[in-house]
């Protein structure tokens, strides 16, 4: 398939967009009131020059929503759904601020930059040239949906739409996060898809004690105590380990040693394999630990009213991450059998989030339309079917039914390890060549699926 985007101006219009999205600095705390993503919804109708459909739940948390009829309304439809938000930045830890899209040595630097921002200028850009005429009309509907709140669980963005406004996504397929570069199998390109993702399995934690003088502790009941015991038994104990068929299907396209992929698919080496790869790469080590193991981390606490008070209450939260096959059920036997029977009774568990792990089938109109992509612009059809520990917008259509991917194209500017260090990390930053690739492939995805989807009614 020839590619339109190759012949046209229109990608450029993709690195402005990017840099737009970055110093709107649409930051994500987890506060309700944060985020403000009604500043890029605003840039989003500028460029297109609609305003589209807005749901904002709360004040300035809007999602905008376009969909373009396509030219057979039975045609499977297609929906792009980036996100808007990004997390927090500290600028002392940054070579460039992070949220001033500087342009230098070959890359845009913000904070968003690779999440997800990059695909979120893509999809609008190849959004507005579908419009436009730039590329040829769709075969069946393309929906547009650039969401609020992805960084904190989708909340008041994906899962308000899919929940309380469905007809405005309803699709049967659905492109997303995450992108990255293409790694190295049998001597040929092959482009990481993401196709699955864990799920959240979040619990709080509270201890109980008993109130008293701080200047007595003597045989006092200190609940921070009770928890910070708890919190170092969670820490330190081995996570339990499961080697899914997610994780087997992407093994041999990790660029590792054989010996090393022979471990990493075996229950009793996997550890083995991940120590061997931190010897040179803690970052990619730390990546196939979490896609390998149900992680469990223990990340706040708080507890106590003042100085010399003993305190009687004391709370945490524990992000835990479940693999496909693994349940709450797993979650809570784990956290008995490191806490032991007698701590793990005096504790109150609660979940605060908790989803199932979710998948896409690595077959369908979408599927080889990314295939044929890949072939157009790598010379190879490769695909690397990733499973990603984090959560995205793509769970709430799965648990539909809806098959979601995660996919764009970049140059060979960063390494796939560069990249997983850069999500939530310091001195983010995307290749100004990547931006364009991932604009032209993702048109060349939809024009595929749309021939595909034709092929099918014929």
């Amino acid at each position: 398939m020839a590619d339109p985007a190759d012949q046209d101006g229109w990608t450029e219009a993709a690195l402005d967009l990017l840099s737009t999205f970055i110093t709107n600095a649409c930051v994500n705390t987890g506060d309700p009131e944060s985020g403000n993503e009604i500043v890029s919804v605003r840039t989003i109708q500028e460029y297109l020059g609609d305003p589209g459909t807005v749901i904002e739940p709360l004040p300035g948390r809007a999602s905008v929503v376009y969909r373009l009829r396509g030219k057979d309304p039975s045609a499977p439809r297609l929906l792009l759904i980036p996100h808007l938000d990004v997390v927090p930045a500290n600028p002392a830890d940054w070579t460039h601020p992070p949220f001033s899209a500087t342009y230098a040595d070959g890359f845009i630097w913000g904070r968003g930059a690779v999440d997800m921002l990059n695909v979120t200028a893509a999809m609008v850009c190849v959004f507005g040239a579908l419009v436009n005429g730039d590329l040829p009309a769709p075969h069946g509907d393309v929906i547009l949906a650039a969401v609020a709140d992805e960084e904190a669980g989708g909340v008041y963005g994906a899962q308000h739409l899919v929940e309380e406004h469905w007809d405005l996504v309803a699709c049967d397929y659905v492109l997303t996060e995450v992108a990255g570069p293409t790694l190295e199998h049998d001597g040929a390109p092959s482009l990481p898809v993401t196709v699955a993702e864990k799920g959240p399995a979040w619990r709080t934690i509270t201890a109980n004690g008993i109130a008293g003088h701080g200047s007595q502790p003597f045989g006092r009941s200190n609940a921070v105590l009770s928890l910070s015991d708890a919190f170092s038994r969670i820490a330190s104990a081995p996570q339990p380990i499961l080697i899914t068929d997610e994780w087997r299907r992407f093994v041999p396209h990790l660029p590792v040693d054989p010996d090393v992929a022979a471990m990493l698919v075996d229950p009793e080496r996997v550890d083995e394999g991940i120590e061997r790869i931190a010897e040179s790469d803690m970052t990619v080590a730390r990546w196939v630990h979490a896609c390998t193991h149900l992680t469990v981390s223990p990340n706040t606490m708080s507890g106590g009213t003042k100085h010399n008070m003993v305190p009687d209450h004391s709370v945490g939260d524990v992000d835990v991450r479940m693999l496909p096959g693994q349940e709450g059920a797993d979650v809570e036997d784990h956290l008995r059998k490191v806490l032991g029977p007698d701590l793990y009774e005096e504790l109150e568990i609660l979940p605060s989030l908790q989803m199932d792990a979710n998948g896409s089938p690595l077959a369908g109109p979408l599927w080889e339309a990314i295939g044929d992509a890949a072939e157009d612009h790598l010379g190879s059809r490769k695909l690397a079917p990733t499973l990603t520990p984090v959560t995205t917008d793509a769970r709430f259509f799965r648990k539909r039914g809806i098959p979601a991917y995660g996919v764009g194209l970049f140059d060979d500017s960063v390494t796939f390890a560069e990249m997983l260090e850069m999500f939530h990390g310091a001195d983010e930053r995307v290749s100004r060549q990547s931006v364009l690739d991932t604009t032209r492939f993702l048109a060349s995805v939809i024009g595929h699926f749309s021939e595909r989807a034709a092929h099918q009614r014929d």
